[in-house]
C-alpha cells in the first residue's frame, strides 16, 4: 500500500484531520468520503492510480480522526464551509480536481456551483443529488427530528475488529476480507469498556430536518463551470432509480454543460471498495492522464 500522512487543520473552530498520499510537488487531487465512511477508504483507489498525485482526503467533521462538533445534529452547510477552508489551505490560488463519493459527492456537487471558479474537474461517484421526492412532508420530518433529539443515539458495538470486518463483508459480498480488515481498523475504535464501535459521532444518524430541495440543488448545479464525470456502480441501483422516474435523468444531466458518464461493472454503491482499480482508471482518463 502507498503510505499516507496525517495533518490536522484548525477549521472553523474544529480540528479537522486530513490524510494525504504522495509528494506535495505533484498535482493536487482532493477526495471526499461519504456518509459513515472515513478518508482511509480511498486507500485502494490511491494504490491503483498510475500517475503521481498529491492526494488529500479530509475526514468530515465528526468522522474518523476529525473532531466531533459537540452539537446534537450535523448540518449540510457546515460541510460546504469545511470544504472551502480545506481547499483554501491546500490550493488557495489554483482550481482543484475533486473526486467525491455519495454524501461527499452531493456536497461536492453543491460546492461546484457555489464556488465554480474553485473546481476544474469533478468526479461524482454514485451520488447524483437528493431524492426527486421527499419521503416525509416538512411537518412530519421536523417532528421526527425533534423526536430523535431525545433518543440516546449510539453506534453499534462489535466484540472486536474482526467481527466488524465480517459484518462489512456480510453487507457487501464484493468486499474482500483483507480490505474489510483494513477498513475496520480505520472505521473502528476500541472502547474503554472493551469492544469496538464505528469512529463516527452518533449524531450523524439523526435526519437532516431541512434537506435541500431537488430543484434548489439543480439551480446550483447549473452554475458549475468544471468538467463533470458521473460514475456509478452498475449494481448500485442508482441508475435504475433515476431511469424509473420519467424525465429525471434528463433533468439532472442537462444541468451540466460538460458531462461525461461511466458505469463500472461488478460494483455496488461503494465503488471505491468494490472496483478501485477500474475507478482509478476512469478518474485518470477523465483528468487527461
Amino acid at each position: 500500500m502507498k503510505p499516507s500522512q496525517s495533518e490536522t487543520l484548525d477549521i472553523r473552530g474544529l480540528k479537522l484531520h486530513c490524510r494525504s498520499w504522495g509528494a506535495r510537488t505533484a498535482p493536487l487531487l482532493v477526495m471526499l468520503h461519504g456518509y459513515q465512511d472515513v478518508s482511509a477508504s480511498w486507500q485502494f483507489t490511491v494504490d491503483a492510480l498510475a500517475h503521481d498525485w498529491f492526494v488529500v482526503a479530509p475526514d468530515w467533521r465528526g468522522y474518523g480522526l476529525s473532531q466531533w462538533s459537540g452539537a446534537d445534529s450535523y448540518w449540510f452547510a457546515d460541510y460546504l464551509g469545511d470544504l472551502d477552508a480545506v481547499l483554501e489551505h491546500y490550493s488557495p490560488e489554483k482550481p482543484v480536481r475533486l473526486v467525491a463519493h455519495s454524501m461527499g459527492a452531493n456536497v461536492g456537487a453543491i460546492y461546484c456551483g457555489v464556488r465554480p471558479e474553485r473546481i476544474s474537474h469533478f468526479v461524482n461517484v454514485d451520488g447524483f443529488g437528493p431524492p426527486a421526492t421527499r419521503q416525509d412532508s416538512t411537518p412530519r420530518r421536523l417532528a421526527k427530528w425533534l423526536a430523535q433529539l431525545r433518543d440516546d443515539a449510539r453506534q453499534r458495538p462489535y466484540s472486536d475488529f474482526e467481527e466488524f470486518a465480517l459484518r462489512m463483508q456480510s453487507e457487501n459480498p464484493r468486499l474482500t476480507l483483507d480490505r474489510a480488515r483494513f477498513l475496520a481498523q480505520h472505521w473502528g475504535q476500541e472502547l474503554p469498556s472493551g469492544g469496538v464501535e464505528r469512529r463516527a459521532d452518533p449524531a450523524h444518524k439523526r435526519i437532516n430536518p431541512q434537506p435541500l430541495h431537488p430543484d434548489d440543488a439543480l439551480d446550483v448545479w447549473r452554475q458549475t463551470q468544471a468538467a463533470v464525470l458521473w460514475v456509478d456502480g452498475a449494481q448500485s441501483g442508482l441508475w435504475g432509480r433515476l431511469s424509473s422516474m420519467p424525465g429525471e435523468f434528463e433533468r439532472r444531466s442537462m444541468a451540466y454543460e460538460h458531462l461525461s458518464i461511466e458505469h463500472i461493472e461488478d460494483a455496488g454503491h461503494n465503488v471505491h471498495h468494490d472496483q478501485p482499480e477500474q475507478l482509478a482508471q476512469v478518474i485518470e482518463r477523465f483528468l487527461g492522464h
